[in-house]
């Protein structure tokens, strides 16, 4: 069985790696021409970041998890650091307002997707600790929201609201099902409405993405515009799509296809069967995940395979509702699939640690 679950994570993992190098060659390919003269730009260093991650991944699967609590705190520290760090001007790079990189020649690092690492493991280590005490509020709850909430601001600085949204769900669904009361998570939960919808309506540009999430077609050709052209894809697709590398809308209608709209394009080309099979290699992605949570015999590596199954899970859910116009824009890739630098490097670590857990755990 232990085996079995790893070859078959292990197998969805690279089919959709390899889906998604793909796809990203097609949907980019005219692009990147247009833009800087070469049309395997974005292939190659896509490619890149798949080399980086795959080393990374293979390093995760060498040590123990369990060793990664000696480190839950150094690296939550150090994460912190760095969403501070690029908020500095001359730090962090700046892109249409939003400053949450920091670029290192070819390559930019996001250090918001090292905080949502860091931060599920601290709150898995965090419950593995205080299992006895999970249930009071000042030791069981309000340390781990205090280093969450930090972490949450930080990323909201930059501003990142997707992502801050998406770890405040992981983490409060983590403390849920270590045993916290269910008043304090409501009462949090309740408290944070108004601050939420502060941040959404008094935001140009995130307002008018609720205001387009609600009806498209009142500004069809501004806020509009993405999710029209996504339904256009995903509806010109067919039951068996126009054919791979014959997108139109991958010809500047739709804007980010090879990110955050690349299954519109999968839609479009390999047509419904070919998103129903990308939606199948998720649920199998979650299936063996839940797998290897329920046959974890540690508090620790239940924690932390429960956060990390939730936050690939919770991207992928978003990405796809969002092409499909059910979500409102949220900005979050479609993981392993979507070319996304420093996000698609942390969801293959992912992998690694849970087929680490997959392998070290003792299974009945």
């Amino acid at each position: 069985m232990i085996r079995g679950v790893r070859i078959n994570l292990f197998t969805v993992t690279v089919i959709l790696v390899c889906i998604g190098i793909v796809m990203i060659y097609s949907s980019s390919s005219i692009y990147s021409w247009e833009k800087y003269k070469d049309s395997l730009y974005f292939l190659k260093r896509h490619l890149i970041f798949l080399f980086v991650g795959s080393i990374l991944t293979f390093l995760v699967m060498l040590v123990d998890y369990r060793k990664f609590r000696e480190y839950a705190k150094p690296l939550l520290l150090l994460s912190i650091v760095l969403l501070v760090l690029v908020l500095v001007p001359g730090i962090g790079r700046e892109v249409s307002g939003a400053r949450r990189w920091f670029r290192f020649k070819f390559l930019s690092f996001q250090p918001s997707q090292l905080a949502n690492l860091a931060v599920i493991v601290y709150i898995a280590d965090f419950i593995a600790r205080k299992e006895s005490a999970i249930k009071q509020f000042l030791r069981g709850f309000l340390p781990p929201i205090c280093v969450l909430g930090f972490c949450a601001l930080l990323i909201l600085a930059q501003p990142d609201l997707g992502t801050a949204v998406s770890l405040g769900v992981v983490a409060l669904i983590m403390l849920f099902i270590a045993g916290v009361r269910t008043k304090y998570i409501l009462s949090l939960v309740l408290a944070s409405l108004p601050a939420l919808y502060v941040l959404i309506f008094s935001v140009p540009y995130r307002r008018a993405r609720i205001l387009a999430f609600i009806n498209p077609w009142l500004d069809p050709k501004g806020s509009g515009f993405q999710i029209i052209q996504s339904q256009i894809a995903l509806g010109s697709g067919g039951i068996f799509g126009v054919g791979l590398g014959h997108s139109r809308q991958k010809l500047f209608y739709l804007p980010a296809a090879h990110t955050d709209f690349i299954f519109s394009i999968i839609g479009e080309e390999l047509g419904f069967l070919g998103t129903l099979g990308v939606i199948f290699l998720f649920i199998i992605f979650i299936q063996q995940g839940l797998k290897i949570i329920k046959n974890t015999s540690d508090k620790f590596g239940y924690f932390l395979a429960l956060g990390l199954v939730l936050m690939i899970t919770f991207k992928a859910v978003i990405n796809i509702g969002v092409s499909c116009g059910i979500l409102p824009t949220k900005g979050l890739s479609l993981p392993f699939v979507s070319y996304g630098g420093s996000s698609f490097i942390f969801d293959l670590i992912s992998v690694g640690v849970l087929i680490n857990i997959a392998r070290t755990g003792e299974y009945p």
